[in-house]
C-alpha cells in the first residue's frame, strides 16, 4: 500500500482567525468562505482553537438581538484542539475522523499552522489510492 501524506492533499491556504477577532467578524469570514469551522491563531501562527459556526450562533444571535459588539473569538472556540502533521499518514488521519468528531483538523509544523485537512480531502485521497489499488488488481 503506498504511503499518502497529509501534506499531500491538505489546504495550504487555510482560512484562519485570529484570536482576537470579533465573532461577527469570524461568522463572516466563515460565510464568505463558505466554511463551517476555521482554526484560531495568535500572533506568533500558533493553533490556539478551533471555531465552528455552533460555537458561534448563541452569540451572533444575542449581538442580533441586543444590539451588543461582539466579543473576540477566542471567548467562544474550542481550546482543545486535534491537530496533525503534515507528515502524518492519510490512513491515520482517515482512522482517526472515522472514529472521532472533528470534520477538519489543523496541520502544524513546528508549532505553527501550515495546513487543514478535511473529511473531503481525506476521501479524495482514500478515493485515489483505491483507483490505483483497482487498476494494479485488473
Amino acid at each position: 500500500m503506498p504511503s499518502i501524506l497529509v501534506r499531500d492533499f491538505m489546504d495550504t491556504n487555510p482560512h484562519a482567525i485570529h484570536q482576537n477577532t470579533p465573532i461577527r467578524k469570524a461568522v463572516q469570514a466563515m460565510v464568505a468562505a463558505k466554511i463551517i469551522g476555521a482554526p484560531i491563531i495568535d500572533d506568533a501562527n500558533h493553533v490556539v482553537g478551533f471555531v465552528s459556526e455552533q460555537d458561534c450562533i448563541k452569540e451572533v444571535l444575542n449581538d442580533a438581538f441586543f444590539c451588543e459588539d461582539s466579543m473576540p473569538v477566542s471567548k467562544v472556540m474550542n481550546h482543545r484542539v486535534q491537530t496533525v502533521s503534515p507528515d502524518d499518514s492519510i490512513f491515520a488521519v482517515a482512522e482517526r475522523m472515522a472514529t472521532a468528531p472533528p470534520k477538519n483538523y489543523p496541520v502544524v509544523q513546528h508549532g505553527r499552522l501550515v495546513g487543514l485537512i478535511s473529511r473531503s480531502r481525506v476521501l479524495e485521497a482514500l478515493l485515489e489510492t483505491s483507483e490505483d489499488c483497482y487498476l494494479h488488481h485488473t
